[in-house]
């Protein structure tokens, strides 16, 4: 009797190569993906990944290789051909219109006539917003979600279009413990209705627990797949170190050991300070914070309780309404941005490559920007020399000093600005999410350079929405909720469950 051949994959993707300028971003990727099928895609930052996705998404169109979709080639020349063919990409920076309801987001990408037919839409969405558990909100305008309601909300977005493949491009990067959770499940019931599902992300924990396949890559090529039976015949452990392996040439950086050590003088006061967001809303109230030499403070919370507002008011960007900001004893209010930093007050912005660089520069340019320059011409020669040591000091991974900065990875791209500030040795660092979606390895490496410069002396006040970001190398972590302190833990005294309830709002 003649065995049936298998269908072939739902979506093949064969020989995918991609380059931009100098930087083989894919070269000669094979993937697919199956109906009713979870598929994680790990690699550390500049491995491929995003790229792969958007070429997949019709983003970006390959250089050489084939799309196959049951079996058929198909060729996109933008993301509304991948749509038309059921593939639909839900990024991890959301576009939503926040005045607008969920019901009117989910209309806006449904069709071009003049007037929106709200019934029919209503009609197509209610089945797929009762399965996401939105469908009670969907008059609700969008600004009143919860970060979990809007990703969910992009999910829908693509269900409604008909996708039958989802491409989450890091899905939980802002979402807390609880909404992770509640994600998964949904996840987990699409695939067992059909959908297939792509999902990129930096946690190993994650991809184990979600996934029906791991493939992993490095420096543009697959380098090793994990399946659901295999996962099932080892520890978490094992698949941990199994999946590191496959991702990183090296062993992961080494965060010094805590032991003991004392604080120094204190660098830094903000005392009771106070200040409005854009909008003119209160954003911080009455927070007061010491930052001493040798010390690095975990400042903790979910995202919009006033963490960037703080940031601005000690670099000096955005002014306080009450209480007062000193350096080494000195009242530092009136002082503007660039007076600021040649006390040795420096800043790093969570929003790489729109604040902390500049995407059409170089590398060596980028380098170099805001270091303290002497006379009136840039002496070339000696910024490609500190870019090349740079480059090979903190490992980023690219061709040259002359290499265009937009061209790196995210990753990459947080290494250039991390090696340009600390090069200057700060005295007082106020570090944003600088390890925010960020592969283990390099996320291990900045945490080590940060150590590194704490014992050097500097006081790092370190803003992470993620706790397990704060834990390996803080010696004090404090809560903003709602743009007041709410409480502060001693590393002897770390307290996990207190901290999240007092992130998530409890008193």
């Amino acid at each position: 009797m003649t065995e049936l051949a298998a269908p072939p994959p739902l979506l093949q993707a064969s020989g995918i190569s991609k380059r931009f300028g100098a930087v083989l971003a894919n070269d000669a990727v094979d993937f697919d993906l199956r109906s009713g099928e979870v598929h994680a895609l790990l690699g550390e930052n500049g491995a491929g990944k995003s790229t792969l996705l958007a070429i997949l998404g019709g983003l970006y169109r390959p250089d050489s290789g084939e799309i196959r979709i049951d079996g058929e080639p198909v060729r996109f020349t933008r993301p509304a051909d991948a749509l038309t063919r059921g593939i639909g990409a839900v990024h991890q920076h959301f576009t939503h219109a926040l005045e607008l309801s969920l019901l009117e987001n989910i209309a806006l990408g449904l069709g071009h006539r003049i007037r929106l037919d709200l019934g029919g839409v209503r009609e197509r969405a209610t089945p797929v917003l009762a399965r996401l558990g939105l469908l009670a909100r969907i008059d609700d305008p969008v600004r009143d979600l919860s970060l979990g309601e809007r990703q969910r909300l992009e999910i829908a977005k693509a269900l409604v279009r008909g996708s039958r493949v989802l491409l989450l491009d890091e899905p939980t990067s802002i979402l807390s413990p609880g909404e992770v959770d509640g994600l998964f499940a949904i996840l987990r019931g699409l695939a067992r209705e059909g959908t297939a599902i792509v999902i990129v992300t930096h946690k190993l924990d994650e991809a184990v627990a979600i996934s029906h396949r791991i493939t992993v890559l490095r420096r543009g090529r697959v380098s090793g797949t994990l399946t659901r039976d295999e996962l099932a015949l080892i520890e978490r452990e094992e698949a941990t170190a199994r999946i590191i392996a496959m991702m990183f040439a090296a062993e992961l950086p080494v965060v010094e050991a805590f032991g003991k050590r004392r604080a120094g003088e204190l660098r830094l006061r903000v005392d009771r300070i106070s200040a409005r967001d854009d909008r003119h809303a209160p954003a911080l109230r009455e927070c007061s914070i010491g930052l001493k030499g040798g010390e690095i403070i975990g400042l903790a919370g979910v995202d919009g309780n006033g963490q960037r507002e703080l940031v601005e008011a000690i670099a000096g960007l955005r002014p306080i309404t009450t209480g007062a900001i000193s350096f080494e004893g000195q009242e530092i209010d009136r002082l503007g941005v660039a007076e600021r930093r040649e006390l040795g007050i420096l800043c790093l912005t969570d929003d790489r490559l729109g604040e902390g660089s500049v995407a059409d520069l170089s590398v060596a340019e980028n380098l170099s920007l805001t270091k303290p320059r002497r006379g009136f011409w840039l002496d070339r020669r000696a910024m490609t020399r500190d870019a090349e040591q740079l480059i090979a000091e903190w490992e980023i991974s690219a061709p040259g000093p002359a290499t265009r900065t937009g061209d790196l990875s995210g990753g990459n791209i947080q290494k250039l600005i991390l090696a340009r500030e600390l090069s200057q040795q700060p005295k007082v660092l106020i570090a944003n999410k600088p390890t925010h979606g960020l592969d283990a390895r390099t996320a291990t490496l900045i945490r080590a350079r940060l150590r590194r410069q704490a014992n050097d002396g500097c006081a790092i006040l370190l803003i992470e929405s993620d706790l397990d970001d704060l834990l390996p190398v803080c010696d004090r972590i404090i809560v903003l909720s709602q743009g007041r302190i709410a409480g502060e833990f001693p590393r002897n005294r770390i307290d996990l469950a207190q901290i999240g309830r007092l992130m998530a709002g409890a008193t």
